[in-house]
């Protein structure tokens, strides 16, 4: 179904048009999520760029408008940085002596005419088998998700024993903008880019993922779950949020 405007507005000199699946206001557009779970409006600027806003059920039009406009600076200052992070991410050439990262370390490639598989990690260097640079991301993909699974799976398991989650199924796949994603009957899962990630940072995400067991918003509660599992919670989300972007550009 088309996204239908209500009611087209003027407020404070702006151009604010409301729509019942998103908002325009100041050239810029936010999907509306409601949630009978949520109490307050929060806006977020998803690693896409996408502008969401968070609100209740009952949150009327010209509330949204204000709030919106409330934190117009805050959005604006939120994008510039995220444009400012993509573009410190270039796209990886295959070459030799380029630099990948996996658990928060680079390693250097190294092509090599003979190998039995496509891609190794050893004596701190990838080594990709020249026959296979021509589909070298795909190679890397595969390699990390692998990988990946088995870290994650481990490490779910234990923080989620700790953490009084029951976990049925691990799974490490592309989750587009996504790091991760806890569902139903204890399913969580990661992005492979996750791997590339430092552990320090992999292991907030995946206790980010089981406190929404316990909270499925972002609720007060829902932090105060985070930090009483990882009192510096507050660090390791800011430099996701200001390092993230640099494992873009596979």
């Amino acid at each position: 179904m088309p996204n239908l405007p209500l009611s087209p507005i003027r407020t404070g000199g702006r151009s604010v048009r409301f729509f019942d699946q998103h908002l325009d206001v100041d050239g810029l557009s936010f999907n509306i999520r409601r949630s009978d779970r949520r109490k307050t409006l929060q806006i977020t600027v998803e690693r896409s760029g996408e502008l969401v806003i968070l609100a209740p059920p009952e949150a009327t039009e010209s509330e949204l408008v204000e709030f919106v406009q409330e934190k117009l600076l805050w959005v604006h200052t939120k994008l510039e940085e995220k444009a400012r992070l993509q573009r410190r991410a270039p796209v990886k050439e295959f070459v030799d002596g380029e630099g990948f990262l996996y658990l928060g370390k680079s390693y250097r490639l190294r092509l090599v005419d003979r190998q039995l598989v496509d891609l190794t990690l050893k004596n701190g260097r990838f080594c990709l088998r020249t026959a296979s640079v021509h589909r070298g991301r795909e190679v890397f993909i595969s390699w990390y998700i692998r990988k990946a699974q088995a870290w994650f799976e481990k490490q779910t398991l234990q923080h989620s024993n700790r953490m009084d989650v029951n976990i049925n199924e691990v799974k490490v796949q592309d989750l587009g903008f996504r790091w991760g994603s806890f569902g139903s009957e204890g399913r969580v899962s990661f992005h492979w880019k996750a791997a590339l990630l430092p552990p320090r940072i992999a292991q907030y995400i995946i206790i980010h993922e089981l406190a929404h067991a316990h909270h499925p918003d972002h609720s007060a509660k829902f932090w105060i779950k985070v930090e009483q599992h990882l009192p510096d919670w507050r660090a390791r989300k800011e430099w996701l949020a200001e390092n993230g972007m640099q494992v873009e550009g596979l």
